[in-house]
C-alpha cells in the first residue's frame, strides 16, 4: 500500500475516541502498526483481528480502510454493526478520519449523497434485506468491516445474511474484543484449524490481548470487589429456602439466591451500590469526571437501582433501556459530562465508547463469559496512565472464575462437548427480556420470591489474586479497601492490596486480644465462636489456593495436630486459627 499520500485517519487517535494514554503512541500503537503491517503482508481477501476492548480498534480499521480508498483497491466501505448506536458512533469517528459514512437507513433507502464513502449497518438490518446488501456490495470495489464478528452468529439468520450479503465482497475485515462465543454456531469468514479431538477453532491473523494491553498501559488494570451474604427465598412449590452467597451449593440454588441478591427491594443490592458509591467518590478525588455503571437484568430493575442511586446520591442517574436514538443521546450526555451514575440494561455492554467509566457494579444474571467479558471492557479504556477500574461481582463461583481468566485469550471452537458453564444457558433468556417493559410481574416472578439478603464484603480479586477476609460493609475493613486511590500503577495495586490484607489480619488479632472469651462464657458458645473464626479463614484460603475447604482443614490439622474440629479443644482452635492467618499473610 502507498505511504506517500498523508490521509486524515493518520492523525486519528489510536484510542478514538479518547486520546490515547500518556506515553502509549505518537501516532499509532505499537499493535496497531504490527497488525496494519500483518494486513499489509498477508494482502489477502479476509483478515481477523482480535483485540481487548478499549485498544483501539476503530482506529485501525479507519486507517485501513483509508488506505486501501487512497490506493483505489476499494471504491466504498461498509461497516456491520451490532447496535443502532454505534452506527452512529462509527460514523463520527469515520468523519474524523475523512470517511464520510451514511449512519441511515441503509439499503432501504432509494439515494444517497455522492459524498458518502460507504455506509453503516446493523447486523439485524442485514438480515432483513440480504439481496439488497449485496447488491450495493457487487456494484462497486468494496471492503466490509465487521464490528465485534461474533455477533454474525448470534442468530442462523443473521449469520446466512452476512454469508450471502458479503460473500463477493472485495475485502472483508472482522473486528472483535472480546472471547468468541459458546456455541457451536460457524461465524461467516472466519478461519477454523482442526485439532487432534476434531474440534475447530477459529484462527485470528493478528490478535492482542488483555494481558499485552495491561503491560503497555493501553488499558486499566481492573480491580473486582466481591460480595457475598445470606439469602432468603421462597421457591414456586411454596418452600423457604436459604444459603450464602459464595458457599458451595448446587447451580439451581446458586441461581436462585443470585437471584435473590439482585432483587431491589432486598438489603444487598443496597449495600453494594452503597459500596460502590463511596469507591466513586474516592476514585473521583483523582478523577474529577469518573462515572459508575451498573448493569441491570432487566427494565423493571433498572429503575429500581438508579431510584436507590438517587437516593443515595441525590443526583438521578442516566437511564438507559432500549436501543433506540434516545438511548444514544443519553448515553452521549453522560460521556459528555459528570455525572455520577448511569444505570443501564444492555445498550452499554459492549462496542459502545464511555472512556470515563471507572466504577461498575455487575448487577446481571447473565453468566456467558462472553457478555461478561463485553461488561468489564465498558471499563478498561484508558485516558491517562495510572487509571484504575473497579467491578463490583455478586461472589457466585461462575463470575469469579470469568473474573480470574480475563487475560487469558480464548477462541472459538467448534464440536466441543458440553463442559458445566452450559448449564448456566436457562439463565441467558434474561438477555431476550432485557429490553423488554415490565410494568406488570411476570408469571414466573410469581413464581419465585426474594424474602431477605444481606450483603458481606468478600474479598478483592486482582491478576486471578484474591486479597481479603470477610467483613461488613461500612466497617473499617471493607474501607481499607474502597480507599484505593483511583490513579495506581499495576504493581502497586498488588502491593497495596496485600498491604491492606496484612493490616485487615492485624486488626483483627489486636481485637482477637481484647475480646478474648471471658470464663463467664459457657464453653459451647466459646467453641462456637472460634470455629466460625476458623471456618471463615478456611473459606479465605480456600479461595486463594483453588482448593476444597476440607484439604485446607485436613492440612491445618496435619501441622497443628489435635483431633477432627468437632472434638478439639479451644486452645486447639486457636492454634489452627494463628496458623491459619499466617498462612493467608504468605498468600
Amino acid at each position: 500500500m502507498s505511504e506517500s499520500v498523508v490521509h486524515p485517519s493518520w492523525q486519528l487517535s489510536p484510542a478514538f475516541p479518547g486520546r490515547a494514554a500518556w506515553g502509549t503512541a505518537s501516532r499509532l500503537r505499537a499493535w496497531q502498526e504490527e497488525a496494519l503491517a500483518r494486513y499489509r503482508e498477508l494482502d489477502a481477501q479476509d483478515f481477523l483481528a482480535v483485540a481487548t476492548p478499549g485498544a483501539g480498534k476503530t482506529t485501525f480499521a479507519l486507517r485501513v480502510a483509508s488506505e486501501l480508498l487512497a490506493d483505489r483497491r476499494v471504491e466504498q466501505v461498509i461497516v456491520v454493526a451490532p447496535t443502532e448506536h454505534l452506527k452512529v458512533q462509527w460514523a463520527e469517528a469515520a468523519a474524523k478520519a475523512g470517511i464520510q459514512l451514511d449512519p441511515g437507513l441503509g439499503g432501504s433507502r432509494k439515494g444517497r449523497s455522492r459524498q458518502y464513502h460507504g455506509m453503516v449497518v446493523t447486523y439485524a438490518g442485514v438480515a432483513v434485506r440480504p439481496f439488497a446488501w449485496e447488491a450495493l456490495t457487487v456494484r462497486a470495489r468494496t471492503l466490509v468491516i465487521f464490528d465485534e464478528l461474533h455477533h454474525a452468529g448470534d442468530n442462523l439468520s443473521w449469520g446466512d445474511a452476512v454469508a450471502q450479503s458479503f460473500a463477493l465482497a472485495t475485502r472483508r475485515l472482522g473486528l472483535t474484543g472480546t472471547p468468541f462465543r459458546s456455541d457451536a454456531t460457524p461465524i461467516p469468514f472466519v478461519r477454523y484449524a482442526e485439532e487432534a479431538d476434531g474440534t475447530r477453532r477459529s484462527v485470528a491473523d493478528y490478535s492482542y490481548g488483555y494481558a499485552e494491553a495491561l503491560r503497555d498501559h493501553v488499558v486499566r488494570p481492573v480491580v473486582f470487589m466481591a460480595y457475598g451474604g445470606g439469602m432468603r427465598w421462597r421457591t414456586k412449590a411454596g418452600d423457604e429456602l436459604a444459603a450464602g452467597l459464595g458457599e458451595p451449593l448446587p447451580k439451581d440454588i446458586t441461581a436462585q439466591a443470585w437471584r435473590t441478591a439482585l432483587d431491589p427491594k432486598g438489603e444487598w443490592i443496597a449495600a453494594v451500590l452503597a459500596s460502590a458509591d463511596t469507591r466513586l467518590t474516592e476514585v473521583r478525588r483523582h478523577l474529577p469526571d469518573a462515572g459508575g455503571l451498573v448493569i441491570a437484568s432487566d427494565q423493571r430493575q433498572a429503575r429500581a437501582y438508579a431510584r436507590a442511586l438517587e437516593g443515595l446520591t441525590g443526583e438521578k442517574p442516566a437511564v438507559v433501556l432500549s436501543d433506540d436514538t434516545g438511548s444514544s443521546r443519553r448515553i452521549e450526555e453522560f460521556s459528555c459530562g459528570e455525572d455520577r451514575w448511569m444505570v443501564a440494561v444492555r445498550m452499554v455492554s459492549e462496542g459502545v465508547d464511555v472512556p470515563r467509566l471507572a466504577v461498575g457494579v455487575y448487577a446481571t444474571a447473565v453468566s456467558t463469559p462472553l457478555f461478561f467479558a463485553q461488561a468489564v471492557g465498558r471499563f478498561v479504556r484508558s485516558r491517562r496512565r495510572g487509571e484504575l477500574a473497579t467491578v463490583f461481582l455478586p461472589t457466585v463461583p461462575i463470575l469469579l472464575a470469568h473474573a480470574g481468566a480475563l487475560e487469558r485469550q480464548r477462541d472459538h471452537v467448534l464440536g466441543r462437548p458440553k463442559h458445566d458453564e452450559d448449564l448456566w444457558a436457562p439463565e441467558e433468556a434474561l438477555l431476550a427480556e432485557a429490553n423488554r417493559s415490565r410494568d406488570t410481574a411476570d408469571a414466573d416472578d410469581g413464581q419465585f420470591e426474594a424474602l431477605e439478603s444481606q450483603a458481606i464484603f468478600d474479598h478483592v480479586m486482582f491478576e486471578a489474586r484474591q486479597f481479603g477476609m470477610n467483613a461488613l460493609p461500612s466497617s473499617d475493613d471493607e474501607a481499607d479497601y474502597l480507599g484505593l486511590p483511583g490513579l495506581l500503577e499495576p504493581d502497586q495495586v498488588a502491593s497495596l492490596l496485600a498491604e491492606r490484607q496484612r493490616r485487615q489480619l492485624a486488626r483483627h488479632a489486636r481485637q482477637e486480644r481484647r475480646e478474648r472469651v471471658p470464663e463467664t462464657v459457657s464453653l459451647h458458645r466459646a467453641l462456637e465462636t472460634r470455629r466460625k473464626e476458623l471456618n471463615s479463614l478456611v473459606s479465605q484460603l480456600a479461595r486463594v489456593r483453588g482448593i476444597p475447604h476440607s484439604h485446607v482443614h485436613a492440612g491445618l490439622r496435619r501441622e497443628a495436630g489435635g483431633p477432627p474440629l468437632a472434638q478439639a479443644t479451644t486452645e486447639q482452635i486457636e492454634t489452627r486459627i494463628a496458623l491459619a492467618r499466617r498462612w493467608l499473610a504468605a498468600s
